[in-house]
């Protein structure tokens, strides 16, 4: 099978990724993104035959911090008297690879815990009294079953040498692996020969960079993973395809820009210049740039390639609770937190945690030894039991319904709001509709997670007359402000062509109904409310300055859509969220 049908599909581009990762683990990773199915437990069966005989251990992403790195074994302690410690995870996990299911919920706490053991292959234990450093040379597979906006820790994905998305393949197109267990232990044994030279270095920070990859690590990875390939050749100097099939496997999936088009190649009367490869072929180092790009742009997602061609950046994935909006810390419900210290009027006692903290103190607070098995509790050692809840997110359109509003575009916002209700069972949001046209503004929706209720206001959304630009902003700031006070996160996304004609209290006139909508929109902006401004301004229109001013006054992301849709306007929302 040659380079190019090694990853023709995107199964066989996530099969070729999982076995470089079996190949050479530790230190490195792989991220599928990938909800529970059968493309996934193929690849993890895979996974599983090509790292034998290393130990392959799943470890959920809640995981206690004391059960992830260790700490003072509390009943052994007590059995003996003298502190006696408990490894965790990671230090158990030494050699082999540890699976993180629901990686997208997982805390940036245990993200960090994780990339430092990737980074220095050892675990540091400093707490309960204890001052201990083991091993924990460690592969990683990230497991990543979250929505469009849920996602693994940025930190921890980029420790991540391979990123693989298994969303769109079925059953139909699981394959065999590409290369047979037999071919990865001869590959293995081959590995250390290999060498690297100073052009396939050179080659790939050139093409990391065209791609607006600012890892430092990325070129590292696909390094790695050129020598890999060549050894899985019989090869024992890294080739030209190597990089290329590297390239697309490591750089392609992490590119935050559309690459600028190769440079055409010169015309065969034109004269060469004299640079002659390793192979003794005459090629420029440009040009292999150019052909290792390619290579990486065929192996870009086809909507982070269609939405970098637009000029849309790609939003950053962080971590979450797989729910949009902040976080609350509670004593009573959510997800567990790490105990901390604190008065049990505040909350319920954390029993292991506060015998953890009190048993080191035993020595000094019971010299006599009356019971070795005793421990002395005193209020500060009290750990609490503490919780993680989602406060929920509320988005707040605001429509221009005024007559300078194409009815095709209210249409458009109409369902794109629909769009994004069908999503609130799922994510617990809200959304809010506040329309403003002729003197005034009105809360249309107010937030509501019922799409019936929301269907009826839509319907009955009338348009035309002036445009108050600033009673719409107005209006959103106070409700924002409301939402706010009921502990969920606001988003306000302005709708409007920008042309304000009314002011304040139907002032008339566009400099004046302009400045109160300047006005309106820092006073959004003072308050710290995330927000959004889309331009609906028709295609014809050349003037994009009055809804790009509202966005920096605001101090929010601006978008211009000469041709709204709803599914990208649903996207759009998706994105700004905070």
């Amino acid at each position: 099978m040659s380079e190019d049908e090694a990853i023709a599909t995107p199964w066989r581009r996530a099969s070729l990724a999982a076995t470089l990762f079996a190949f050479d683990p530790l230190g490195s990773g792989l991220l599928v993104r990938a909800s529970v199915g059968p493309a996934r437990d193929a690849l993890i069966e895979q996974l599983a035959a090509e790292l034998a005989p290393r130990q392959f251990i799943r470890m959920p992403a809640e995981i206690a911090d004391d059960r992830l790195i260790g700490g003072l074994d509390v009943a052994a302690t007590l059995r003996a008297g003298k502190p006696i410690a408990e490894t965790g995870v990671l230090a158990n996990s030494d050699g082999g690879v540890i699976a993180v299911a629901m990686a997208e919920r997982m805390r940036e706490s245990v993200a960090a815990r994780l990339g430092v053991a990737l980074d220095r292959s050892e675990v540091a234990v400093q707490r309960d009294g204890l001052s201990l450093i083991w091993p924990a040379r460690i592969g990683l597979v990230a497991l990543d079953e979250g929505l469009e906006d849920e996602a693994a820790p940025a930190a921890l994905a980029e420790r991540l040498a391979f990123w693989v998305d298994l969303d769109a393949v079925s059953h139909r197109d699981i394959e065999p692996p590409v290369f047979a267990l037999d071919e990865l232990r001869r590959a293995r044994a081959l590995l250390p020969r290999v060498a690297v030279g100073a052009s396939a270095i050179s080659v790939l920070v050139a093409i990391a960079a065209e791609l607006g990859v600012a890892s430092l690590r990325a070129p590292l990875f696909a390094l790695r993973a050129a020598r890999a390939i060549a050894a899985f050749r019989g090869a024992i100097e890294i080739e030209d395809e190597d990089i290329k099939l590297a390239a697309a496997l490591v750089l392609g999936p992490r590119a935050t820009r559309a690459p600028a088009n190769a440079e055409p190649p010169p015309p065969d009367d034109a004269p060469a210049e004299p640079n002659e490869s390793r192979d003794g072929e005459d090629q420029t180092p440009r040009e292999l740039e150019d052909r290792v790009l390619e290579a990486a742009r065929a192996a870009i997602p086809p909507g982070l390639l269609a939405s970098l061609a637009a000029g849309l950046a790609p939003r950053a994935r962080t971590g979450g609770d797989g729910k949009s909006g902040d976080e609350a810390v509670s004593s009573t419900r959510g997800r567990p937190l790490e105990a901390r210290p604190g008065s049990l009027a505040k909350g319920r006692l954390a029993l292991v945690a506060t015998l953890r903290a009190a048993a080191p103190w035993r020595a000094l607070r019971d010299p006599q030894r009356c019971d070795p098995r005793r421990v002395i509790v005193r209020p500060e050692d009290f750990r609490i039991v503490r919780y993680r809840r989602p406060r929920g997110a509320t988005t707040i359109f605001v429509v221009d319904a005024s007559g300078s509003l194409a009815m095709n575009r209210l249409a458009e916002v109409k369902g794109a709001i629909e769009l994004l209700l069908a999503d609130c069972y799922v994510r617990r949001d809200h959304v809010a509709l506040i329309s403003f046209r002729g003197r005034g503004s009105e809360i249309a929706l107010p937030p509501t997670r019922s799409t019936a209720r929301a269907r009826r206001a839509l319907t009955g959304l009338p348009g035309g007359g002036g445009t108050p630009i600033a009673a719409g902003l107005d209006a959103a700031l106070g409700l924002a402000d409301v939402v706010r006070r009921k502990g969920q996160t606001p988003l306000i996304v302005l709708m409007s062509d920008g042309r304000a004609n009314m002011g304040r209290g139907g002032a008339t006139g566009r400099p004046q109904a302009m400045s109160d909508a300047l006005d309106a929109a820092r006073r959004i902006r003072a308050a710290r409310f995330a927000s959004l401004a889309i331009d609906t301004a028709p295609p014809s229109a050349r003037d994009d300055a009055p809804t790009r001013a509202l966005a920096v006054a605001m101090g929010g992301a601006y978008l211009k859509l000469p041709l709204v849709d709803a599914s990208q306007l649903n996207a759009a929302v998706r994105g700004a969220r905070p």
